[in-house]
């Protein structure tokens, strides 16, 4: 069985997309926000691959490559010079995600919950940002389909 096979929703999720992030502190003041367009496949049915495009209203950019490794069981792992974690979906709609940036240690982990709506035209994203069992920032997302 092939990755699209064992991972149908993440299959759904192949496509570009353009989106805005939103980050906020823990009392929920914006402290970042900026736009991003996402390239998300599948490469021979075995490996997840995806690509970030970040843009600010000042001009800054960023690009970043996430190549995912299928681990079995329904569960795919990413580990690149920046962060590692591992992905896999909880029901029909829904993805959970959880990593850590390299750079910040192992008191900083994240969370994620990726919902894709049922015509597979949008998705919503939320991440919480713990340090040592408190949350000290959200990042929400929301994207639209392009391609």
């Amino acid at each position: 069985m092939g990755l699209r096979a064992e991972m149908p929703l993440l299959a759904r999720h192949e496509g570009e997309w353009a989106g805005r992030y939103v980050h906020v502190d823990k009392d929920g003041a914006v402290i970042d926000r900026h736009h991003v367009e996402m390239t998300c496949a599948i490469l021979d049915d075995a490996v997840y691959h995806q690509t970030n495009r970040y843009r600010w209203d000042d001009g800054r950019t960023e690009v970043h490559e996430f190549p995912g490794t299928y681990l079995g069981g329904g569960r795919c792992g990413f580990d690149t010079e920046r962060l590692t974690g591992q992905f896999w979906e909880l029901d029909a709609d829904t993805i959970y995600l959880t990593w850590r940036f390299k750079a910040e240690g192992d008191d900083l982990r994240l969370f994620e919950l990726i919902v894709l709506s049922k015509d597979g035209g949008s998705r919503s994203r939320t991440w919480q940002w713990i340090r040592n069992g408190e949350c000290v920032r959200r990042t929400l997302i929301d994207e639209r389909r392009t391609a």
